[in-house]
């Protein structure tokens, strides 16, 4: 996977920066979640509040949905547009729908992601209704800024809502925050 491109920006609450890590931190290395010293990366956080960013734990998180991307995709939730832009990359994409609830962020992100395959709609995840018959390739669902148990409710939503619409589906960490109950 490939690290975003975004310039540094803010719109509303929104913020896109980079930044360099500069220490380890010991209790994310104890979750596999440590970030190396010295390496550059893009965040994006909502009122300081840090909501996704391009390190290597992060891409594993999304790797998965990046190598099931094929025909029509679904992405619930924009972030800084990682999964996007590495599913653009891969020529069996035909079409994505982005769904994302906040109009600032797509505001901010979307103009770093034109292609005529992409559609940006501005609406609720979980109250979203697609094109009837409309079915995908991939869908995932990243729309939750921490790895908590509280998001399995509506990821159980979210998955029956398009279980028959799609090949495949995943959602961000269900994993992680299932082992955490």
């Amino acid at each position: 996977m490939e690290k975003v491109t975004l310039p540094e920006g803010q719109k509303g609450p929104w913020k896109i920066e980079r930044f360099t890590t500069d220490f380890m931190d010991f209790h994310s290395a104890l979750r596999g979640r440590a970030v190396p010293v010295g390496e550059t990366y893009t965040r994006v956080t909502r009122n300081g509040y840090l909501v996704m960013s391009d390190t290597p734990a992060e891409m594993r998180d999304h790797s998965t949905a990046v190598w099931k991307a094929k025909g029509s995709c679904l992405l619930n939730g924009l972030g800084i547009g990682m999964v996007l832009k590495n599913i653009l990359l891969k020529p069996e994409v035909t079409d994505v729908t982005v769904v994302e609830i906040s109009q600032d962020l797509i505001d901010l992100v979307s103009p770093h992601y034109a292609d005529p395959r992409v559609t940006f709609v501005c609406a609720d995840a979980l109250s979203y209704k697609p094109p009837k018959g409309k079915r995908y390739g991939m869908v995932w669902h990243d729309i939750w800024d921490d790895i908590c148990a509280d998001n399995l409710e509506d990821m159980g939503k979210l998955h029956r809502k398009y279980g028959r619409r799609t090949e495949w589906q995943g959602s961000w960490c269900k994993y992680e925050c299932q082992r955490g109950r």
